[in-house]
């Protein structure tokens, strides 16, 4: 019997070729968490919008919205909290779900990002708050700190004043979700979209203490991620509506000029994405590696793809595939072994999720 499966075996190398190319070419199988699902019977309708990152002990903190009455967004939903959870070992398992947002029904937070302060060792939340009762469609941005790794957070502080302009204040205008950046000289940078205004620019040289905003208005561009290259260049990658592909904005002055272009390797269907620098406790790691993720199509939320580039985001690898079925918005992190860690939506919003990418399944794509 074994002689003849052996036969078989080879007999399909030479009559099937394709089919063994198939296996060896096909796209690595990652192990999906469930961190965060709706439930028959449970409050929350859905889970929405990921943010994640890595604390300085190596903790991952995980935050979402949990969104209660309608799966909708900020503006149309007047129960969001926000919500996290935690791991202690590099995503293996995770700590219960925990509220640190939650306003009295009638308010809303939404659309969490964090920025772990590399000199403070501080974790910062931001999130968009709104008043449905008093205040409708008037959009506010609060910040929250960590100075125990995520384990417990500050009272909301209210930075509204210091990163819009006085005539912004009907605008629809909201932080990005996901993460902000932290250049080498340790000033904080995230990004503010005012939809008929523009992208904007904000950040803090204190660590948070105070903010300012950059006042020059790049387009087109929606949510957006801002990361600082090698050379001091701040690039922004954004999500732009009905292009098909992301654009890309460099700044070598900081902020005051911007270049901007689309990059048409990068196909989007105006969803929005993650990008940061991939930056590793091992020296041997390549320090230069960018790492870009995000649903990869013109046209549907579909294919969450992980690309990495080696030129300063000039190139991209062809992507490994990490989920090619229904999904959008994501968030990356650093591991700290070295790997990458990936939260998702899938599935129609039904379901958050949490893989790891090993490192070595980056270095085997080839730029384009």
């Amino acid at each position: 019997m074994r002689c003849m499966l052996f036969i078989i075996s080879v007999l399909s190398i030479f009559l099937f070729p394709n089919e063994l190319v198939a296996k060896r070419t096909s796209e690595p199988q990652f192990k999906q968490r469930i961190l965060f699902e709706k439930r028959i019977n449970q409050p929350a309708i859905c889970y929405r919008i990921p943010s994640l990152v890595t604390a300085q002990n190596g903790d991952l903190i995980a935050a979402v919205d949990q969104r209660y009455n309608t799966c909708g967004d900020l503006n149309i939903n007047d129960n969001i909290n926000i919500v996290i959870r935690r791991s202690v070992d590099n995503g293996k398992s995770w700590l219960p779900i925990e509220t640190i947002v939650d306003y009295p029904q009638g308010e809303s937070a939404s659309d969490p990002s964090m920025l772990v302060d590399q000199f403070s060792g501080e974790i910062l939340m931001f999130y968009n708050y709104m008043d449905l009762q008093n205040e409708k469609n008037v959009y506010c941005f609060k910040v929250i700190k960590s100075s125990d790794n995520g384990k417990s957070w500050s009272r909301p502080i209210d930075i509204t004043d210091q990163v819009t302009k006085p005539e912004w204040h009907n605008d629809m205008k909201f932080i990005t979700s996901g993460r902000g950046s932290q250049t080498k000289s340790g000033r904080l940078l995230h990004t503010i979209v005012n939809l008929k205004r523009g992208l904007f620019v904000f950040g803090s040289d204190d660590h948070g203490k105070t903010w300012f905003l950059n006042e020059t208005a790049i387009k087109p561009a929606d949510e957006s991620i801002i990361v600082e290259l090698s050379d001091g260049t701040w690039m922004i990658n954004s999500r732009v509506q009905n292009a098909g592909v992301r654009y890309v904005h460099v700044s070598s002055d900081e902020g005051k000029t911007w270049f901007s272009q689309p990059d048409s390797t990068l196909l989007d269907p105006a969803c929005n994405a993650s990008f940061v620098r991939y930056n590793s406790r091992k020296k041997t790691r390549n320090k230069n590696l960018l790492l870009f993720s995000n649903a990869n199509s013109k046209t549907e939320r579909k294919n969450i793809t992980l690309r990495s580039s080696i030129d300063e985001g000039k190139t991209w690898s062809k992507g490994v595939t990490i989920y090619n079925g229904n999904a959008a918005y994501s968030s990356l992190t650093i591991l700290k072994n070295g790997d990458i860690g990936l939260l998702f939506e899938k599935n129609n919003y039904s379901d958050i999720v949490f893989v790891t990418i090993p490192y070595k399944s980056l270095i085997r794509t080839k730029s384009k």
